[in-house]
């Protein structure tokens, strides 16, 4: 199964409203140059569908540098999430959601 994407727009307003949890699978040095405030940081090399925080009935946006890690290991991601009501990947990673004049720490 293939994961769904999402435009950097849609999931500041899913993050806004409260729907959406995001999870960052970048490396650590990756992560240390810049991230989405919100996101929880679990990098693919480590990753453990248990350190997860509780995503019952939310939607779970993963993301990467550039969208492609995230859709590569889509389907890993999307099973690992089974009580998700929807799970994405942000189309373009965090360099979509910085061109979207989105902040980033």
């Amino acid at each position: 199964m293939s994961i769904k994407e999402i435009d950097p727009v849609t999931l500041k307003q899913w993050m806004d409203e409260g729907k959406a949890i995001l999870v960052d699978v970048r490396e650590a040095s990756e992560h240390a140059h810049g991230r989405i405030a919100a996101g929880h940081h679990m990098p693919l090399s480590n990753f453990n569908p248990a350190g997860l925080p509780d995503h019952a009935d939310k939607i779970v946006v993963y993301y990467c540098a550039s969208g492609g890690r995230t859709a590569v290991y889509g389907p890993n991601l999307h099973a690992a999430t089974p009580t998700a009501s929807e799970v994405y990947h942000l189309r373009g990673g965090i360099g979509a959601w910085k061109n979207a004049g989105h902040d980033v720490q």
